[in-house]
């Protein structure tokens, strides 16, 4: 499978500071989380919307502090281990 796959993977996007409602309508497709100071986005993402996720964080002018796609660490249920975040 290539990076320009269309099937989404799932990632976790860790944005400085707490989103308001407001901001969060710009990531429409994942879920929100609080994590001490900051904000943790978790969805299913294929190529195409992983950009245009980071194109809004950009937009927006947040700090985007790590992005990483979640690989579990083994298990068949691989996207259950999101609910951790």
């Amino acid at each position: 499978m290539s990076a320009m796959d269309p099937v989404p993977v799932p990632y976790v996007i860790e944005i400085n500071g707490h989103l308001g409602a407001t901001v969060l309508a710009a990531f429409p497709g994942v879920t929100s989380h609080r994590r001490e100071s900051h904000t943790v986005l978790v969805g299913l993402l294929d190529h195409s919307a992983l950009h245009g996720l980071l194109s809004q964080v950009d937009a927006l002018g947040l700090e985007l502090l790590e992005l990483r796609r979640f690989t579990p660490d083994a298990g068949p249920d691989h996207e259950a281990g999101l609910d951790a975040y």
